[in-house]
C-alpha cells in the first residue's frame, strides 16, 4: 500500500533529523582530530553502523559537510576531511542544534539577498534613518569589544522593514531567536580570534548599506549573498 503524503512527510522530517545528528557527530569528531585533515573517512557503510542510522541519512549529512567546506569528496576513492573547525564552535552552539544553525544560515542566503534588493529600491529617508542608527550601535559594539548580536539583527531587521513588505518584515521578526543563535556563534569565534574579524563583518554590513543607500538593486543583493555566504563560512574556519 502507498504510502500517504502525512507519512511521507514525516519520514523525511524524521531522516532529516537524524542526518543533523549524524552531521554534527561527524564535526565533532573532524573538531577532536579523530578524523584528522587529510584523512579519509569511513565509507558510507561503516559510518551507517558506527552511528546506527541508515545509508541515506548518512549521505544527507555527508552532503551537509561538503556544502560546508569541511570534507570533499573524490570520485573513486571517497570523503576526505579538507579542513577542522575550531572545537569552541561546538561550545557555543547548544547540543544538537548545529545542523539547525547552518540550516538557517542556508534559509537565509536564498532569502535575504531579495530583502536587501527590494529595500535599495523602496528605502525612505525614515528607513536610512534606522538602518543608520542600527549601523551607529553596532559600530558602538565592535569598538567596545562587545559581542553586538542582538544589535546585529537589528541592523538586518531594519533592512526587512525597509521592503515596506511585511512579509520580508514578519520572517525576519519570526526568526529573531534563530538568527541571533547564529549570530551569536559567528560573532563570540570573530572576537576569539581577532579584532580585525569582527571588522571585517562590519565592512560588509557598510557594503550593503551603501548600496541600499545608493539604490543600487543588484549590488545590494550581491553585497547581502556574499555576507550570508561568509559568516555561514565563518562557522567553520579551519585551525
Amino acid at each position: 500500500m502507498a504510502a500517504t503524503l502525512d507519512e511521507e512527510q514525516s519520514e523525511t522530517h524524521i531522516n532529516g533529523r537524524m542526518s543533523g545528528v549524524v552531521y554534527e557527530k561527524i564535526v565533532e569528531l573532524i573538531a577532536s582530530n579523530v578524523f584528522p585533515v587529510k584523512s579519509r573517512l569511513p565509507s558510507e557503510m561503516d559510518l551507517s553502523e558506527r552511528f546506527e542510522a541508515s545509508r541515506p541519512v548518512v549521505r544527507e549529512a555527508l552532503q551537509r559537510l561538503r556544502d560546508d567546506g569541511l570534507i570533499v569528496s573524490r570520485q573513486g576513492s571517497g570523503s576526505y576531511v579538507q579542513r577542522r573547525p575550531d572545537v569552541e564552535v561546538l561550545q557555543l552552539v547548544p547540543v544538537g542544534s548545529l545542523a539547525d544553525v547552518q540550516r538557517c544560515f542556508e534559509f537565509r542566503a536564498g532569502l535575504e539577498p531579495a530583502t536587501a534588493a527590494l529595500a535599495a529600491l523602496r528605502r525612505d529617508n525614515e528607513d536610512l534613518a534606522r538602518i543608520d542608527e542600527a549601523m551607529a550601535v553596532l559600530d558602538k559594539c565592535v569598538a567596545e569589544g562587545r559581542l553586538g548580536a542582538e544589535e546585529d539583527f537589528e541592523l538586518h531587521n531594519a533592512i526587512a522593514i525597509a521592503t515596506k513588505n511585511h512579509y520580508h518584515s514578519s520572517i525576519e521578526a519570526s526568526l529573531r531567536s534563530h538568527v541571533i543563535a547564529g549570530m551569536n556563534v559567528t560573532r563570540s569565534l570573530s572576537m576569539r580570534r581577532s579584532e580585525p574579524h569582527l571588522r571585517a563583518v562590519q565592512q560588509e554590513h557598510e557594503i550593503i548599506v551603501k548600496a541600499i543607500k545608493a539604490q543600487k538593486e543588484d549590488d545590494a543583493f550581491d553585497a547581502m549573498k556574499n555576507h550570508i555566504v561568509n559568516a555561514r563560512k565563518r562557522m567553520f574556519e579551519g585551525i
